[in-house]
């Protein structure tokens, strides 16, 4: 019997980090270990799986031991994908920001998939090639529409993108690929923060089985690509 391949999925308490993991699992027989804050969500989805085929890990990623102790989790297991979904959200005007939340979004955002994509790369060594997928913003796309209040957050999603190409050319001798999706508007309890009150076109459930399907295919086809995923924005 073939070993299911694992799979990381990080902020995978909700929205489209849960669907992600969920896909995997239902549409394509991965084994997920699901990452998040909210032990409580994230037990609740464990519980919604039969046969143990997500675990999970109740982890900050900002804090600095969370890349050594999500290489624990792994142990010596292979990773075949890595999706960096976790984010977080920040909606100000500008004269209001502060060093200090600048920082916290930027070590979730940007400075903890590095981290952590780091930690793991004897992990995501091998043949096939593992995969590690960053999940951007249509924010932070080049020359894609802006919104005031979201100078930080398109920022540090525009430097997310830029990463993972850097990544791509770092690690393609190691045979790891590595890519960016730019998401454009989905319906997620983040988007209803960042615009109140619109209706997003997609569903949490379709972009995540989009996701689950690029993560193990994608390595095929691209490595160093930000791809915008979007049928449209606010």
């Amino acid at each position: 019997m073939e070993e299911r391949k694992l799979v990381i999925v990080t902020g995978a308490s909700r929205g489209i980090g849960r669907e992600t993991a969920i896909s995997l699992v239902r549409e394509h027989g991965a084994h997920v270990l699901a990452v998040s804050r909210d032990a409580a969500a994230l037990k609740s989805l464990v519980d919604e799986q039969p046969n143990g085929e997500i675990e999970h890990l109740t982890l900050d990623l900002s804090l600095d031991h969370a890349p050594a102790e999500l290489l624990q989790a792994v142990g010596g297991r292979r990773v075949h994908g890595l999706v960096h979904n976790a984010g977080a959200m920040l909606n100000r005007p500008m004269g209001t920001y502060t060093s200090q939340q600048l920082t916290a979004l930027y070590c979730v955002n940007v400075f903890a998939p590095l981290l952590i994509s780091q930690a793991l790369l004897k992990n995501l060594e091998g043949d096939p090639p593992g995969h590690v997928v960053h999940i951007s913003s249509m924010g932070g796309f080049q020359d894609s529409a802006k919104f005031p209040g979201l100078a930080a957050y398109s920022a540090s999603k525009a430097a997310l993108a830029c990463m993972s190409q850097c990544l791509a050319e770092e690690l393609k001798e190691r045979r790891i690929r590595s890519n960016c999706l730019a998401i454009g508007a989905v319906a997620t309890e983040m988007l209803e923060e960042a615009f109140p009150g619109y209706r997003a076109p997609t569903t949490a459930k379709d972009m995540g089985s989009f996701i689950a399907r690029f993560v193990l295919e994608g390595h095929n086809l691209f490595n160093g690509k930000v791809l915008p995923v979007a049928s449209t924005t606010p």
